[in-house]
């Protein structure tokens, strides 16, 4: 089928309060990672110095309380951005044409997609960052990679637990359940960071684990060879359209701030 609070700090100052996101120049773009890194330290240079004032719920005495850090905090998992990659867009619901040869209404994970979702995304009718006419039931932040971690006659593909690198904390045990069904990324787009999370599989394929989870270019594909499907809330909120040339990478659900992406079923977005 084609188709935590020590982030939002760094994402509170990059972000105008009024547009949750800015853009920053072209040529400052690859520097996003530097400026990231430099407030994070800070923030948790400040966050280690009031440890000393911080009153133990258990009244232990300052000497007897002991601080433990994780290791490599800020990339935990070492997730990297892939950069350059062509996104299109794409949306439950989508009918089959000559660039989508398969409807939408189903997904690699989830044969009832559509109906689950509530109705179909339209990427013409909207209201704020979700459909108009109704209030999804499924989270309109979504994106599509090219790879299923399930085999076509069941259990998951032989490198699923070599390449994944959440593979066995997630594993449940269950050859038919994915572990990658939900996952968040990031997107970047001039300064714009949008949040989303892994729903289907695509565009156009779905064995390629060497770009996905290995950094390799995508593979070649009639739509420019495209390695992002984005839903019409993604596009909207970093403003630009099938074609356009995003960066992302996988992050750990501590990492996403708070947003629309979080916020979606509110009956006002």
């Amino acid at each position: 089928m084609r188709h935590a609070n020590q982030f939002w700090l760094i994402a509170s100052c990059l972000v105008p309060a009024t547009a949750w996101a800015g853009h920053v120049p072209l040529e400052n773009e690859f520097s996003m990672e530097n400026i990231a890194d430099d407030l994070h330290e800070h923030y948790i240079a400040t966050r280690r110095a009031a440890i000393p004032d911080i009153v133990c719920p258990f009244q232990a005495p300052p000497k007897a309380r002991v601080v433990v850090e994780r290791p490599d905090t800020w990339e935990t998992y070492g997730h990297k951005w892939r950069r350059g990659i062509t996104a299109t867009v794409f949306w439950v619901g989508e009918k089959p044409s000559e660039r989508n040869p398969t409807p939408n209404n189903a997904s690699s994970w989830d044969t009832n997609w559509q109906t689950n979702f509530g109705g179909v995304d339209h990427p013409g009718k909207r209201k704020g960052y979700r459909p108009a006419g109704f209030l999804p039931k499924l989270n309109p932040f979504y994106i599509a990679l090219p790879y299923n971690d399930i085999a076509p006659g069941g259990g998951h593909h032989p490198e699923a637990s070599k390449v994944i690198p959440w593979y066995w904390r997630v594993y449940k045990g269950s050859s038919w359940t994915s572990v990658c069904k939900g996952r968040w990324v990031a997107i970047h787009y001039r300064g714009k960071i949008c949040y989303a999370q892994w729903e289907d599989c695509g565009p156009f394929n779905t064995t390629d684990w060497e770009y996905v989870f290995k950094g390799k270019a995508p593979k070649p594909n009639p739509n420019g060879n495209a390695g992002i499907d984005i839903s019409p809330a993604v596009r909207d909120f970093l403003g630009i359209r099938s074609g356009y040339r995003v960066a992302w990478k996988f992050i750990e659900d501590h990492e996403v701030p708070a947003g629309p992406w979080t916020h979606w079923n509110h009956s006002d977005p």
